[in-house]
């Protein structure tokens, strides 16, 4: 009991202290409302307002009915330019899209001599490259298809595909940006958060001062993950109710409770690795540069950005020992599909077993900075 009570009596004094500091505070206020409404609303995957220019060197009814079929919001109005200004114009950055229509195409697709279109893209905006192609060519395809159903009877084509997006209907990518900024947050502030609470101590001179108490190295580390670990959590569901499905109007398919255990039992992962790194760095500076790259690489190859299935196998093995693989896993499982606790307890698990791995390297590091103090 009196290990539970020190535990406790040592967490409430680090909250005390975190509501005291005003940089943090306003870092936490900042990251889990302003931030995450700028990037769902500033950052798109999907086509909008994409720039294209054609250049019509048929000049016919065909032509005249493509060039009208680039239709806002997934494109601003076309521009017809000169053969000439093309590469100008892409080297400039000016379109992102050129469509080139060959002299006598109409006559040639009446003819059934299957003309060929260009299509210039600037694969520099990769993603907008991607889906804008895709649009593209689907366009032209349903256009030419009505034109020759119009000009000789062909009939539709003998197969209907229905396209049903689940969990996304309009593949808005604003849903997906707003729910895994608050995991990127939760990630970040729980490593700057932890580390800077024990390095905190240590250039205020208070490291010292616990010492001569009658408490432990488990028990100082351990009141600073579930003290930190609690302001994140709050934070995060907070939000997630107010920002995310009030502010943004994202709905939030599972169950708060569910994503509250798992995050709890994320962040006891990730501030005892922030913990780790406390112990490697001696300052604060040393200690966000050290911080950095660590959370690049959990942001970036745990399958939030980029799906896991993407990478080479040596490296899907290889990030499975980041608590972040497992967690967005879980959030994504619970969130968007409404997921149970018997479809998300491996993740669970597997988050909670690197966490007790991580607690053991932060204590055993934990206890060698004290003993350097001492």
């Amino acid at each position: 009991m009196r290990w539970i009570t020190n535990i406790y009596r040592l967490g409430v004094k680090e909250i005390y202290s975190l509501l005291r500091d005003p940089v943090l505070m306003g870092l936490i206020l900042y990251t889990f409302t302003f931030a995450i409404y700028t990037v769902a609303n500033g950052v798109r995957t999907e086509l909008n307002n994409a720039s294209i220019a054609i250049v019509d060197e048929d000049r016919s009814a065909l032509s005249t009915q493509l060039i009208g079929a680039f239709l806002p919001p997934y494109f601003k109005t076309p521009q017809v330019i000169d053969q000439r200004a093309v590469d100008p114009g892409m080297d400039a950055g000016q379109h992102t899209f050129v469509l080139d229509i060959p002299p006598d195409f109409e006559a040639d697709v009446l003819a059934g001599r299957n003309p060929v279109v260009q299509l210039n893209v600037d694969a520099t905006a990769m993603t907008i490259a991607g889906n804008g192609t895709t649009y593209i060519s689907s366009i032209i395809n349903a256009e030419l298809l009505k034109f020759a159903s119009r000009s000789s009877g062909v009939v539709a084509l003998p197969v209907d595909l229905r396209v049903r997006a689940k969990f996304n209907p309009n593949l808005d990518s604003s849903w997906f940006m707003a729910v895994m900024q608050i995991i990127n947050n939760l990630t970040i502030l729980a490593i700057v958060l932890s580390g800077a609470a024990v390095i905190r101590e240590r250039e205020h001179g208070t490291l010292e001062h616990l010492l001569v108490m009658p408490v432990t190295a488990s028990e100082i580390m351990l009141a600073k993950i579930w003290a930190n670990g609690l302001v994140i959590v709050i934070a995060a569901v907070l939000s997630l109710q107010f920002i995310v499905q009030g502010l943004l109007g994202i709905p939030i398919m599972g169950s708060i409770v569910l994503f509250v255990l798992g995050s709890a039992v994320y962040l006891f992962a990730v501030t005892a690795m922030g913990i780790t790194l406390s112990t490697v760095a001696t300052t604060m500076p040393q200690f966000g540069l050290l911080s950095i790259p660590v959370f690049v690489v959990m942001n970036l190859l745990s399958g939030g950005a980029t799906p896991l299935e993407s990478m080479p196998p040596g490296l899907q093995n290889a990030v499975q020992v980041l608590p972040s693989t497992h967690f967005i896993k879980f959030a994504q499982a619970v969130l968007y599909r409404g997921a149970g606790i018997d479809i998300v307890w491996p993740q669970l698990l597997a988050t909670a077993a690197i966490g007790m791995a991580f607690l053991a390297l932060a204590l055993a590091r934990f206890r060698a900075t004290l003993a350097a103090v001492r």
